[in-house]
């Protein structure tokens, strides 16, 4: 699915598909489906590889280079070792610095992160299974939108009141972001098992406090 193909659904679901009087212009929509689509990037990233050459003798390394980024999910340092070596790293800015006992020689590093997901007039990142709940976002902050903006002016665009758009984008932002928030839950456990998390858990029996 590409951006016109998500843009002709979120109209159908609107009842905004009078090309001749349309209630949101393209360029309305479009920044509610990017919207929609940063807010599912920061739950359900775009799973991504980067290759970076480190410094003999330095744990730092510059990854500005790593555009759009989300979140650094694992370093892998040395590389293509088996089982794999995943090192403890820190991230300030740009800068992520190893912690491991691993200094690094000069060759390489794997980074694995997570980006922004993209969705243009050419093709699109978001998978298959997940673009209707994109439409479902996108909806719901058009909806509130015109709702903020009908406010106090006479309704000519149809039947439904400022106050049901209102309503009705609600409804929808409360599902697309309970579904964000599942999703991002079920994504943090598979990349648990993949990875051995940098922070250690909290626990939830053992009691720390002084004796």
């Amino acid at each position: 699915m590409n951006l016109t193909d998500m843009r002709a659904i979120i109209r159908r679901d609107l009842h905004d598909e009078d090309s001749d009087n349309y209630r949101w212009t393209d360029n309305e929509l479009d920044r509610h489906i990017a919207h929609a689509v940063k807010d599912f990037s920061e739950h359900v990233p775009y799973e991504q590889k980067a290759t970076k050459s480190t410094t003999s003798g330095s744990r730092t390394l510059d990854i500005s280079t790593v555009a759009d980024r989300v979140m650094v999910q694992a370093v892998e340092y040395p590389v293509d070792k088996f089982p794999r070596r995943y090192q403890r790293f820190a991230l300030w800015g740009d800068t992520l610095t190893l912690l491991g006992d691993e200094v690094p020689d000069g060759s390489n590093a794997y980074i694995y992160y997570g980006k922004l997901h993209t969705l243009s007039a050419q093709s699109s990142t978001i998978p298959s299974r997940h673009e209707d709940l994109i439409a479902i976002g996108a909806e719901g902050y058009a909806a509130i939108e015109w709702a903020a903006f009908a406010i106090n002016r006479t309704n000519v665009g149809g039947t439904m009141t400022p106050r049901e758009f209102l309503d009705w984008g609600n409804e929808k932002l409360r599902f697309f972001r309970a579904e964000l928030k599942r999703l991002g839950r079920r994504n943090k456990v598979r990349l648990a098992q993949l990875y051995t998390p940098y922070y250690q858990p909290v626990s939830r029996s053992t009691d720390y406090r002084p004796g």
